[in-house]
């Protein structure tokens, strides 16, 4: 609710700050799931502050990053715990009364060119072509190199010189010494943008069939994947005293039991569980919503979490950060660390990344050792190409030992 002092903030520019913008910014955190003493510590930094700027004559309108410092560092000999805490505190308060239209949000600079095309790339990409966030994140890098190299060969982001030779070069020079992975990326970013120019005409040819294609060989590893044995260490280690502990368990669940993606757990909102119907709402690969089954295990331990630890909040995602503020989780990195540190508590070890994606692959595997069809697995891990669900085919070793032609014997083949 707009108070009249943000109405007499925002119509009268020589206006300052008083003890109602503090209360209401209080306020404002406490929705948030702030603890009280928490606020308690907060409240006088935000009053000595809005006080301050009472002393300094400086209204809402001169408001920005510099004071902050200035007031913290006001008395030399503070601790430097102590103005670490106030710069927090008093970063929240301005972002606070910036959001709440009190004080002016900063100028915006001019972006660069390099900027503005990767921003209108980037709404390409998520509008159009449907990309997931976490996709979105690995190619924007690799563009802004691309964009920041072609400002230092000719001055100016301009296609029309381009030709297969320059992006070929380009795509030479910076897989030097780098991994097979990141090559792959890299050329995958370039042939998406390219196609982007050619269908804004920024170039007549398209060039993105002159990025060479990084070899890969499809299914020629075996995947990692859990045992049965090591799903229920990881869960039975779990601690179910404990808020966290709950929160954790409902979501080690949905990845042993549905086989979810660390980004798909993320996304789950409240409304996505439709409990009289017992299903769940996913939001999948390119923005894909499928329903799955809502098994009783899941069940109640989403049930017990919601009803006991999530608490209210501003935000709709069914899983929230443990401390304030108590907002969804950042990104599928959250699901990470909480698989990471379930891992460690079980005694298993974990790899360097996908250690989330093992629950995935480890459901796979059982189904088909339990006679499932490529076919049925595919179903349930809602893959667009059964082709993706060929490579478990290699983990049913009883299966294969029948097809496999039996070891030469000694003295080799003849």
């Amino acid at each position: 609710m707009k108070t009249f002092s943000n109405f007499v903030s925002k119509n009268n520019p020589h206006s300052n700050l008083c003890q109602t913008h503090v209360n209401s910014f209080l306020s404002h955190l406490r929705t948030l799931g702030y603890a009280e003493r928490t606020l308690r510590k907060k409240r006088p930094v935000a009053a000595s502050f809005a006080r301050w700027t009472v002393g300094k004559r400086l209204t809402v309108n001169d408001l920005n990053e510099s004071h902050l410092t200035e007031f913290v560092e006001r008395l030399h000999k503070r601790q430097k715990a102590r103005i670490k805490f106030e710069m927090a505190a008093l970063r929240l308060f301005l972002s606070y009364l910036r959001q709440e239209g009190v004080v002016p949000n900063p100028p915006i600079l001019d972006a660069s060119p390099v900027d503005d095309f990767k921003r209108t790339y980037i709404e390409y990409l998520r509008k159009e072509r449907g990309l997931a966030e976490n996709s979105i994140l690995v190619y924007s890098p690799f563009i802004s190199d691309f964009l920041n190299d072609r400002l230092a060969q000719t001055g100016c982001i301009s296609f029309h010189a381009l030709d297969a030779l320059t992006i070929q070069n380009f795509l030479l020079d910076r897989i030097q010494n780098r991994s097979r992975e990141y090559s792959r990326l890299l050329a995958a970013a370039l042939r998406s943008f390219l196609r982007f120019l050619y269908l804004r005409k920024e170039i007549t040819i398209d060039f993105s069939l002159s990025i060479p294609r990084v070899r890969k060989w499809h299914q020629s590893e075996v995947i990692g994947f859990l045992t049965p044995d090591q799903v229920e260490r990881i869960l039975s280690s779990t601690d179910l005293s404990t808020p966290r502990g709950r929160r954790d368990y409902a979501i080690l669940l949905l990845l042993a039991r549905l086989g979810l993606r660390a980004g798909e757990i993320i996304t789950i909102e409240l409304g996505d569980i439709l409990w009289r119907i017992g299903e769940i709402v996913i939001r999948g690969k390119g923005q894909v919503q499928d329903r799955l089954p809502l098994v009783s295990d899941v069940g109640d331990a989403l049930a017990v979490y919601l009803r006991q630890d999530r608490g209210d909040s501003v935000s709709r995602r069914v899983f929230l950060r443990m401390i304030a503020p108590r907002v969804g989780l950042a990104g599928p990195g959250a699901i990470g660390h909480i698989v990471r540190l379930a891992f460690a508590r079980a005694g298993i070890c974990a790899p360097s990344r996908g250690a989330a994606h093992l629950f995935r692959h480890g459901l796979a595997t059982r189904m088909i050792r339990q006679g499932a069809s490529i076919a049925e697995i595919s179903e349930v891990l809602r893959h667009q190409s059964q082709s993706s669900t060929a490579i478990y085919a290699k983990v049913d070793f009883e299966t294969l030992r029948e097809i496999a032609p039996p070891w030469p014997g000694q003295g080799g083949v003849r």
